[in-house]
C-alpha cells in the first residue's frame, strides 16, 4: 500500500511474511496465493506491499538462479503484490516448534550473516518496483548480548563496514539503493536506540541505520519522540519501522494479572519481559522466569515482548502498547517530512497466541492481517497522508 505524504514523498506500508512458516522457495511462492493476495482483496486495494521473509535456503535458491528470481517477480506482479523491504532478521527455522535463542544465530560476528544479507540485497535490487527509489532490509541487532564480547564486536563492525562497501558496489552495478537497518531488541547487544547510536557511530549512514520496532521500543520503556530525536540528532537514519505492539500488565501484583500473563507464556519464541524502576530497567529473557521468580518487582508495570494483534488488544486485566505505536508513528510521519518511508506491520505471533485468540485457519489469519493494515491505514490518513490507488 502506498501513501503520499504532504511533502510529496511516497510512504510504503507492508505486512511481514515471517508470520508464515515457509522455508523453501516453493513455500514462499505458495504464500502469495494462500495469504498475501487474499489480504489484498480484503483491503480492496490494487497493490499490496509485503515485507518478504526469505530463509537462507530460499534466498540461496533465488540468488543463484536468475530465472527463479524473474519468476518470483512475475508472480508478485500477477497477484498485485510489491516488495520494497525484506526482513533479514531470522536466518532460517523461524517456523520451528521452538525458536527462542536460535533466532540470533548466525550473528554479525559470523561470516554467514554477511553472506546472507548480501544475498538478500541482490535479490531485493531485482524485485524492487521500477519506480521505487530504494529498498530496505532489517537485520538483527548485532547479536544476543551474552555472545558479544569485544572480539565479536570488532568482527561485527568489520562485517558492517564490508556490507556498506558492497552495497555501494551493488548500487553502481544496478542503480538500486539498498539500505540495511539494525533492529534494536531487548536482550541483544543493541537493545535501545542509545545502543544503536553507539554501535553505528562512524559507519556509513547512507547505507546502514536503524529499524524502529515499536513493540521492542515499548518493551524497553523508551519514549518514542526522545528516542527518535536522539537518532536524528546523531545522524542515524530510521531506515524502516516495524509497527507492532507488546503486552502491557499494569498491576503484576494482582494474581489475576499474572494468571492472564501466564496464558501467553509459550514455548516457541522468547518473550523478554521488562519493568522500569527507579534503579533502571530490570528484565528477564522470557515471560516464564518473570512469573516464576521474584526477578521483577510487582509494584510497577511489566511489558513483555509478545507481538499482539494491533487491532485486538488482549482482554482485561491486560492491554497492549498500541499507544506507543501511535505516538511513534505520529513522530515519524506527521512532521514536515517522514523520518522513514518504509513501514511494516510485523505481528508474527498469531499462532503463538493463547488458543482462544488464535485465528481460525487461513481465512481467519488473512482477516486479522487485513484488520491490522486497515488500522494503520486509518492512522496514516489521519496524519494527512493520502492513499494512492
Amino acid at each position: 500500500m502506498r501513501f503520499r505524504h504532504p511533502d510529496g514523498s511516497l510512504v510504503h506500508l507492508a505486512y511481514c511474511t515471517n508470520v508464515h512458516p515457509g522455508e523453501t522457495l516453493q513455500e514462499v511462492t505458495a504464500q502469495l496465493a494462500a495469504y498475501c493476495e487474499p489480504v489484498r482483496h480484503r483491503l480492496g486495494v490494487e497493490q499490496l506491499g509485503i515485507g518478504l521473509w526469505l530463509s537462507r535456503p530460499a534466498a540461496a535458491a533465488l540468488d543463484r538462479d536468475r530465472r527463479a528470481l524473474d519468476a518470483l517477480r512475475r508472480e508478485l506482479g500477477r497477484r498485485g503484490l510489491e516488495v520494497v523491504t525484506l526482513n533479514g532478521f531470522p536466518y532460517q527455522g523461524f517456523g520451528q516448534a521452538e525458536v527462542k535463542y536460535r533466532v540470533y544465530r548466525p550473528d554479525w560476528s559470523e561470516p554467514e550473516r554477511l553472506e546472507y544479507t548480501l544475498a538478500l540485497a541482490r535479490i531485493l535490487a531485482a524485485l524492487l518496483p521500477e519506480d521505487a527509489g530504494q529498498g530496505t532490509i532489517s537485520t538483527l541487532p548485532l547479536a544476543w548480548r551474552t555472545a558479544h564480547g569485544p572480539e565479536a564486536a570488532a568482527c561485527a563492525r568489520t562485517a558492517l563496514a564490508t556490507l556498506a562497501g558492497r552495497l555501494d558496489d551493488l548500487a553502481g552495478e544496478t542503480g538500486r539503493q539498498i539500505r540495511v537497518a539494525l533492529e534494536p531488541e531487548p536482550g541483544c547487544a543493541v537493545e535501545t536506540t542509545a545502543d544503536a547510536i553507539a554501535a553505528l557511530r562512524g559507519l556509513a549512514p547512507d547505507r546502514i541505520g536503524v529499524c524502529v520496532d515499536t513493540c521492542h521500543l515499548a518493551t524497553s520503556f523508551e519514549e518514542p519522540r526522545p528516542a527518535l530525536d536522539a537518532l536524528t540528532g546523531a545522524g542515524i537514519g530510521v531506515v524502516k519501522a516495524q509497527l507492532s505492539a507488546a503486552l502491557h500488565a499494569g498491576d503484576p501484583a494482582d494474581p489475576a494479572v499474572r494468571e492472564a500473563l501466564a496464558a501467553f507464556d509459550e514455548p516457541r519464541f522468547l518473550h523478554q519481559t521488562r519493568a522500569r524502576t527507579r534503579a533502571g530497567l530490570l528484565g528477564t529473557d522470557d515471560l516464564g522466569p518473570a512469573l516464576d521468580t521474584p526477578a521483577l518487582p510487582r509494584s510497577t508495570p511489566w511489558r513483555s515482548h509478545f507481538h499482539v494483534p494491533l487491532h485486538a488488544a488482549p482482554a482485561a486485566p491486560l492491554t497492549s502498547t498500541l499507544p506507543v505505536l501511535k505516538e511513534a508513528l505520529a513522530a515519524m510521519v506527521a512532521g514536515p517530512a517522514p523520518l522513514t518511508r518504509h513501514l511494516e506491520v510485523e505481528t508474527y505471533t498469531w499462532q503463538a497466541l493463547p488458543p482462544s485468540l488464535r485465528p481460525d485457519g487461513r481465512s481467519g489469519l488473512a482477516d486479522g492481517i487485513a484488520a491490522e493494515l486497515a488500522l494503520v491505514r486509518d492512522l496514516l490518513t489521519g496524519h494527512g497522508l493520502k492513499e494512492e490507488t
